[in-house]
């Protein structure tokens, strides 16, 4: 039985070839005309990109505990309407929770509840 426990490389390691790419198929490429409507073009790098959501006068944020989930559920809320505008985790990772959650009860063998407060 060996005792040599140190590790060695097998091999040179290879040099990674450096790829270059060329324009000569954009260069060569035909020219088209294409109508107004169909055109594609760099949007305005100076117009500010919002994340937020639209209105945010009637929106509220809250937190709720999905009992049969075991999680809980960020949740942002039209005001006017009570509607959920977004959700995480969406509807469907809760559902799949659920279904865990009670898998995993199901498993566990009932035991007694330890109603002794003396310890």
């Amino acid at each position: 039985m060996s005792t040599d426990f140190s590790i060695r490389p097998v091999g040179i390691p290879a040099p990674a070839p450096i790829v270059t790419t060329s324009n000569a198929a954009a260069n060569d490429a035909v020219q088209t005309d294409l109508p107004v409507s169909q055109t594609v073009a760099a949007s305005d790098a100076s117009a500010a990109v919002r994340n937020d959501l639209h209105n945010n006068d009637n929106i509220s944020r809250q937190v709720v505990f999905d009992q049969a989930a075991a999680s809980f559920v960020f949740q942002v809320v039209n005001e006017n309407t009570d509607a959920v505008v977004n959700q995480f985790p969406d509807e469907a990772m809760l559902r799949r929770r659920a279904y865990f959650h009670a898998l995993d009860l199901k498993s566990e063998p009932s035991r007694p509840l330890n109603t002794d407060l003396s310890a």
